[in-house]
């Protein structure tokens, strides 16, 4: 409560006469509006006053809240926080009532809802505002209605996935590959060649890929995606919608290459096991008889075989894969031979904030003698990044 002094009381009420100021104040008492500080001293008069008031605020009236939530609310809306909360209810009431007329227009519609949206999508066609559900207040004016996102029919929308594939034949072997550069380089090396400058400026050698075409490592990859480290687990939620048919065929074989540390082998143990949880399911992929060439979808740009690929999801839905993602055991192979090159003095030191939590998927794989190596390495507290393999080891 606020404070207000007897002299300022005095001048409120318009009088020089102390009675008809005592009986304004006492008036004032009578009625709740203020309160004497009982510290404070009296003014020396008669009748006294203390020389200090508390003022009390009034109790706002929440007559019309009160029957807009128990007469005017559909009945997918909770009310029961907001009437023990009315003031809270009053702050949000826009929003309220936004959603509120979003259901009744729903029900009005008839049939079993609203068509799925993305979650920006819907929180403007609601509120007016793309990013309240996302960023500012949505989730907790949801929470506070007792509304699951799911009664939204929305989506969520993944990063991008970006991806070269070099054919559309299927079935065909699809490489996740952790790092940009990786990523850079292999593509190059599909494409058909890549130029390496001599040293001191010296001629340009042409490393020619057209001699192995497609093959990396003995294997014959047919789509490098560039994973973006643990970006991948959010974009292979939705690996169906994201990518054209031929790399979700379900006869491919995909393999991941990444960082050779802690929170790159986790990486791949986490993706393994988003892609285990679909293996149930029917996938969406075209089927073709083997080796058979993929048509072109209807909504497909032209042109986009060759060429970097960065396709959105499209819809929900879960992930209905049915691949077994394996380690690319010859890259990582080749990671450990080099290393033995190097030395292990020259890795880097492993970061201390990596989770070391792993079920051992990962390691089941290889060799013992490879997995011993690679555990040691781990023990010792250095990783190998995938960049040291480079375009002269494929």
């Amino acid at each position: 409560m606020k404070k207000i002094s007897l002299e300022e009381l005095q001048r409120e009420s318009r009088t020089d006469s102390y009675p008809e100021q005592y009986r304004y104040i006492c008036g004032r008492m009578e009625s709740g509006r203020i309160m004497p500080v009982k510290s404070s001293p009296l003014n020396g008069k008669k009748p006294a006053l203390h020389t200090s008031y508390w003022l009390v605020e009034e109790k706002p009236d929440y007559g019309e809240e009160t029957e807009e939530l128990q007469f005017r609310t559909v009945p997918g809306i909770r009310t029961d926080y907001y009437l023990k909360h009315l003031d809270v209810y009053r702050e949000e009431r826009k929003w309220v009532r936004l959603l509120n007329r979003f259901f009744l227009e729903q029900r009005g519609a008839g049939g079993e809802g609203p068509a799925y949206v993305s979650l920006n999508e819907r929180s403007f066609q609601i509120w007016g505002r793309e990013k309240f559900l996302q960023r500012e207040q949505g989730r907790k004016i949801l929470a506070h209605c007792g509304i699951g996102m799911e009664e939204l029919r929305v989506y969520q929308t993944t990063e991008p996935l970006a991806y070269y594939s070099g054919t559309r034949r299927v079935p065909q072997t699809v490489l996740i590959l952790e790092n940009k550069d990786t990523f850079y380089t292999m593509r190059r090396w599909l494409m058909g060649g890549f130029a390496l400058s001599g040293e001191d400026g010296g001629k340009e050698e042409s490393v020619d890929a057209a001699s192995s075409p497609g093959k990396i490592f003995g294997r014959e990859i047919g789509t490098v995606i560039y994973g973006a480290g643990k970006g991948i687990l959010r974009s292979f939620e939705d690996f169906q919608f994201c990518v054209e048919p031929h790399i979700n065929h379900p006869n491919n074989e995909i393999l991941y290459f990444g960082d050779l540390d802690y929170e790159g082998i986790g990486i791949y143990e986490r993706l393994a096991a988003l892609f285990s949880m679909g293996k149930e399911e029917t996938g969406n992929g075209k089927s073709g008889d083997n080796g058979e060439e993929m048509p072109e979808a209807v909504e497909e740009p032209a042109g986009c075989v060759g060429e970097e690929e960065a396709f959105p999801a499209a819809q929900a839905g879960e992930c209905s894969c049915l691949h077994e993602i394996k380690p690319f055991i010859q890259a990582y192979e080749k990671m450990i031979e080099k290393t033995r090159e190097y030395g292990r003095d020259f890795l880097p030191e492993m970061s201390e904030n990596q989770n070391h939590s792993l079920s051992g998927l990962f390691f089941r794989y290889f060799s013992e003698e490879t997995k011993a190596a690679m555990r040691e390495l781990l023990e010792a507290g250095k990783y190998i990044p995938q960049e040291i393999v480079t375009i002269t080891d494929y």
